[in-house]
């Protein structure tokens, strides 16, 4: 699976000598939506920003049925050993690389310094008798096409990606349009992203198996979130926020920290307050 990752490289001559911080976005986003809170970062390290597999660059062409987060796991991992195969490294995730970065924190700790969940709250709970519905349902999904909505423009696309985060600069915007979606021979602007990630996962969320391997990281982990992201409003009674709090309490050892005037994507709507977090951790 050929793979597209973002690197912005260290000053010359700097003196940090600090390891590698690794940037995991969240679903149906790209590693270039990190470029503005990556402006603000010190230029002591090198940094790098990965596109998931089926997302951004990091497609192969090919068709494939579904996406599954065992093999995320596995590109995560290929990842850190190219970037950094003696040392540990520092590593970030957004939503749904929040949640990667976690498990895999836990499965492979000697490999992470410091870890930095922004927004990954994990799924709800799954009981295995929801199981035949959900394999049934993937079946069903797999005998029709998906697509992906189109756009017009760039500034559609603006607009869009304004509905996730109202804060999106305009002119960053518009810069974002063109790393998030790509104009195609049809005269109309396709999102960088393989359409069947909209199809369910077969694989029922395990939580009891995600939460075991958040009480096995070793690293420090800074948790953030934005004062406006409503957690409870999107997951209701399913996955309620004491729910989270119990699994975030696993954790040996959790720092918090609230970015105000941001909702979930704190990278976009407030990025040189997720900067200054990243920063202060880190450091």
């Amino acid at each position: 699976m050929p793979y597209r990752v973002h690197r912005w490289a260290a000053e010359k001559g700097s003196s940090l000598n600090a390891p590698p911080l690794l940037l995991a976005h969240g679903w149906m986003d790209v590693g270039a939506s990190f470029q503005r809170c990556v402006d603000y970062l010190s230029a002591g390290r090198d940094v790098i920003a990965l596109d998931w597999r089926g997302f951004g660059g990091s497609r192969s062409g090919q068709p494939v049925d579904s996406y599954c987060f065992y093999d995320y796991y596995g590109d995560l991992d290929a990842i850190v050993d190219y970037i950094s195969p003696n040392s540990p490294i520092d590593l970030l995730g957004h939503s749904m690389g929040g949640n990667i970065v976690m498990t895999y924190a836990g499965t492979c700790p000697a490999r992470i310094r410091r870890l930095i969940n922004v927004e990954g709250f994990g799924l709800a709970k799954t009981a295995p008798s929801e199981a035949p519905a959900r394999l049934a349902q993937w079946l069903s999904e797999l005998k029709s096409p998906v697509s992906l909505r189109t756009f017009a423009n760039e500034q559609d696309i603006v607009e869009h990606l304004r509905i996730r985060s109202p804060q999106l600069d305009k002119e960053y915007g518009a810069w974002l349009a063109r790393q998030w979606a790509q104009l195609q021979p049809d005269g109309r602007w396709h999102i960088m992203a393989d359409a069947a990630h909209k199809r369910v996962n077969p694989i029922l969320y395990r939580s009891d198996e995600a939460i075991s391997t958040w009480a096995n990281i070793q690293a420090r982990v800074l948790w953030v979130e934005g004062e406006n992201t409503g957690h409870d409003r999107w997951s209701g009674d399913k996955y309620p926020r004491s729910e989270f709090e119990d699994r975030l309490s696993k954790v040996q050892s959790v720092e918090r920290r609230v970015i105000n005037q941001a909702g979930h994507m704190i990278h976009l709507d407030q990025p040189q307050a997720l900067a200054t977090a990243i920063e202060d951790f880190l450091s």
